[in-house]
């Protein structure tokens, strides 16, 4: 046998090999993103960052590949920076502009990973996500995965194929028997994706029901598990798939008995939308997790009633389809602690900073519940012109005058000089803005202004209250009214 040959087929079996082999003939250096992301059967890759040079030989070991199980490559860079028109950053964006957005290499890779699932027995799971497919790298992805013999997974999360390019992947996913699921993720999908993938969900049912009344016969059970075809599909964050895309999962959900998994968060679904998918529940007792989480146009009481028909699905078998983690806001209020600035006085001499820094409310012991806060607690001043108000300068100065201590808690541990405006930044390290705003009031206060409304009376007090369940009402008024202009904006989003 020739030596090169001989060569070639041992790199065949060794990805990495391989691709050091290519990088020494071509004269470059292997990039160390490869060697750290890829394993003895995997590689996953972030490839914003390779450049057009150094692309050939990932490619051509990727295409020549026979014993890698998983492949991803991701792309996070956002589309449309670049278009933004702003002259200024013009070429700034240039520079940051990864190689992956150009036509010639994603057709470059769609052919690479089309020569890898013809010739590999091995791959089960391909990742293409974030990157700019036109029809033609579609067209070349779709040959490919019509003579895979293998995979199980495809996602092509965060590419934005649309519903032509959603139409192209269908026509090779209904006719392939190991493709188990498919990841859609914002992929700029509307109701008539939706469609494509129902009549996908129809075309197999027709033949898994045929396969098992071969196999019903001389009175054996049929094995529904181990049939071939999908089992998930994930569609979130397509806004614009809408009622009429539920609409028609529901028409094939209701006699099927194969599909276990159907994600729809953010796919813009309204209680329409969702009495057509509970109606289907009523007859399907197979499917396990149906996500409708993060549809605002939903009421609770219908996506409870969904949720738990559904559990009761998966209650009788430990499935291997999981809920998809949903991320928490908590995590959104995880930020640095905020400063807040009050500015007092109105002279221009000088300024004066003081920083407070309030302990968090977890930092107290387990004894005392925020025992400073109840006892530094005082109630709101009056508005200027009520009665009983008081100006807390005309206070302070009078206290001066009679030689009074400033009785006070929360006294500030400086003294401040009258006529020179005097800068307050409080930096709190409560992680929510609520806290902030109490730790605020608890501590920045006058006494005088205490006093004050403990001379006021009984009526005063009362109608005060009266005023504040008026403000409450006309506050849950207002929050009525802007959830059905949302709900409203949305409908007219989705007729557009």
């Amino acid at each position: 046998m020739i030596e090169s040959v001989k060569l070639r087929r041992q790199c065949m079996l060794d990805f990495y090999s391989h691709y050091e082999h290519l990088c020494e003939l071509q004269g470059s250096l292997p990039l160390k993103a490869v060697k750290a992301n890829a394993t003895h059967d995997a590689i996953d890759l972030i490839v914003d960052h390779i450049k057009a040079t150094d692309w050939a030989p990932l490619l051509n070991a990727l295409r020549h590949n026979k014993t890698l199980t998983s492949i991803g490559i991701r792309s996070l860079h956002q589309h449309g920076l670049e278009e933004s028109g702003v002259e200024r950053y013009k070429t700034y964006f240039r520079r940051r502009i990864p190689a992956t957005l150009s036509k010639d290499l994603t057709g470059q890779l769609c052919k690479a990973v089309k020569g890898c699932l013809c010739i590999s027995d091995v791959l089960k799971k391909l990742e293409l996500q974030g990157l700019l497919l036109r029809e033609r790298d579609l067209a070349l992805l779709t040959k490919g995965l019509a003579t895979a013999s293998s995979l199980e997974s495809v996602s092509l999360a965060h590419c934005p194929i649309g519903d032509g390019g959603l139409e192209t992947i269908c026509q090779s996913i209904k006719n392939t028997a190991t493709i188990r699921s498919v990841n859609f993720t914002a992929c700029s999908l509307t109701w008539r994706g939706a469609e494509h993938i129902a009549n996908v969900l129809k075309h197999q049912a027709i033949k898994r029901q045929g396969e098992a009344w071969a196999e019903s016969l001389r009175y054996r059970r049929p094995h529904l598990e181990y049939m071939t075809g999908l089992r998930r599909i994930t569609l979130n964050c397509n806004m614009l798939v809408g009622d009429r895309g539920a609409s028609a999962f529901a028409d094939c959900l209701g006699e099927d008995l194969w599909l276990k998994a159907l994600d729809l968060q953010q796919c813009g679904i309204s209680n329409e939308g969702a009495r057509s998918l509970l109606d289907a529940l009523q007859t399907n007792t197979t499917l396990v997790v149906l996500d409708i989480r993060k549809n605002p146009l939903i009421g609770h009481g219908l996506m409870k009633s969904i949720i738990e028909r559904v559990l009761k699905n998966g209650n009788s078998d430990n499935s291997e389809y999981k809920w998809l983690m949903s991320p928490s806001s908590k995590d959104a209020l995880k930020t640095k602690p905020k400063k807040r600035t009050i500015v007092l006085g109105s002279g221009r001499k000088g300024k004066a900073t003081i920083r407070i820094g309030l302990s968090s409310k977890k930092s107290g012991s387990p004894g005392k519940k925020n025992s400073s806060v109840r006892e530094n607690y005082s109630p709101k001043p009056l508005p200027p012109g009520t009665k009983g108000f008081l100006p807390w300068r005309t206070a302070e100065r009078a206290k001066r005058c009679r030689g009074g201590a400033v009785d006070c808690a929360g006294e500030l541990p400086v003294k401040i000089q009258t006529g020179v405006p005097v800068k307050v930044t409080v930096e709190s390290a409560s992680t929510s803005e609520t806290e902030d705003t109490e730790d605020l009031e608890d501590v920045i206060y006058q006494p005088d202004l205490a006093k004050s409304l403990d001379k006021t009376d009984i009526a005063e007090y009362e109608k005060l209250q009266l005023e504040l369940e008026e403000c409450m009402e006309k506050l849950k008024e207002e929050q009525k009214a802007r959830v059905k202009a949302e709900e409203r904006l949305l409908e007219v989003k989705t007729l557009n």
